[in-house]
């Protein structure tokens, strides 16, 4: 969800304002650099990507090329604290972490540079760390307990916050994963279980949270063309791809010897441009998992999924002034051309330069009275 920040940062968005830019490097929780000094960067939040949270740096000072396996911009476990904040009058620039980025790619020309360094946020350490024994949900409990034990298995600091409506926590299905299988995908899939979506924000958490609909959130930001308003361009492409008008959900769980169940969720909306049988045809999405121990289960992640299975694939990108404070997931209200229309940021892109610009892409267009 979006970051909370002052009304005056709000304001300031709109105006003409300075921004102020900080990374500092550490390893291990100690500080090794701080305040480096970059000359170009980028902060990716990807909904559609396993990692969340992706970082692009650039620096020109050469000497920050890592030589030793210990300098601070090298990727034995060093990583990046970043952060973009607005500097409004004369008071304290107010900023905005960007994420914690652990350090995968520093490269550079020796006697030149420039340095560039590329970063993932923590989901990455979940996938490098794949199963070596076969590992079950047995006597786990409940579904954020199974979670966090098996991030903790990697990550034994992580903190995991729960953020779905009623922190609601159902008892987690017996399931298990073979060796060599990724851990990650094996946390996503709880949290689908759970009707929900895992994700690194951030504050290097792990957040547990509902799938963003543009039906029942509320609106974080407002992008507006014209005098006063962030956006600078807009672009729209329509497709079917990607588009279903039904869900179909089904599990077969041999480790509690359980018979196979499915079900099946349709969009029957009457007026729906994608009612099932209707001009658009008939278009089912297949999920299965051996966490959906029942009928009644699968029902209940059929339901949950035909919301963002329905969405129309009108991919809208937009560029507007960066801000960064907004999520990836954030519920948008963007106003072009006359028209007012709620979105879901899928992908947004936050530069650490004062030159850049945001570009972000949009889902789930809802025209707005």
């Amino acid at each position: 969800m979006a970051h909370a920040v002052s009304a005056t940062f709000r304001q300031a968005l709109t105006t003409s304002h300075r921004i102020s830019v900080r990374v500092d490097a550490y390893m291990g929780g100690t500080l090794t650099a701080s305040d480096i000094p970059i000359s170009d960067g980028m902060v990716t939040l990807d909904r559609g990507s396993k990692v969340r949270r992706s970082l692009s740096l650039t620096v020109a000072d050469v000497k920050y090329l890592p030589w030793s396996v210990a300098d601070p911009l090298a990727s034995y476990g060093q990583y990046l604290v970043v952060y973009r904040g607005i500097i409004s009058g004369g008071s304290p620039p107010e900023m905005i972490r960007q994420g914690t980025f652990r350090i995968d790619e520093p490269s550079g020309d020796v006697h030149f540079g420039p340095v560039t360094i590329t970063g993932k946020s923590s989901e990455a350490a979940m996938q490098d760390d794949r199963f070596i024994y076969p590992t079950t949900t047995q006597g786990r409990g409940n579904c954020v307990d199974v979670i966090t034990y098996l991030i903790r298995q990697s990550l034994p600091s992580a903190v995991i916050v729960n953020q779905t409506a009623g922190a609601r926590n159902p008892a987690c299905a017996v399931a298990t994963w073979d060796a060599q299988t990724d851990r990650w995908d094996a946390v996503t899939q709880i949290a689908t279980a759970m009707r929900a979506e895992i994700y690194v924000d951030a504050l290097d958490r792990f957040v547990i949270a509902d799938v963003p609909t543009v039906s029942s959130g509320a609106v974080a930001w407002d992008i507006a063309d014209g005098e006063g308003g962030t956006l600078m361009s807009s672009a729209r492409t329509m497709s079917r791809t990607a588009v279903y008008n039904a869900v179909v959900v089904s599990g077969e769980n041999t480790a509690s010897n359980t018979a196979p169940v499915s079900a099946v969720a349709y969009d029957n909306a009457p007026t729906s441009p994608t009612r099932w049988g209707g001009p658009f045809g008939k278009v089912p999405k297949f999920y299965s998992s051996a966490l959906m121990s029942s009928a009644g289960d699968c029902q209940a992640a059929a339901d949950s999924m035909l919301f963002d299975a329905t969405a129309p694939n009108v991919q809208t990108s937009i560029t507007a002034v960066p801000n960064p404070a907004m999520e990836a997931g954030d519920c948008l209200r963007v106003t072009h051309d006359g028209h007012k229309e709620l979105f879901i940021a899928q992908s947004v892109g936050i530069p650490l330069t004062a030159e850049g610009q945001s570009t972000l892409t949009l889902r789930g267009g809802k025209e707005e009275a």
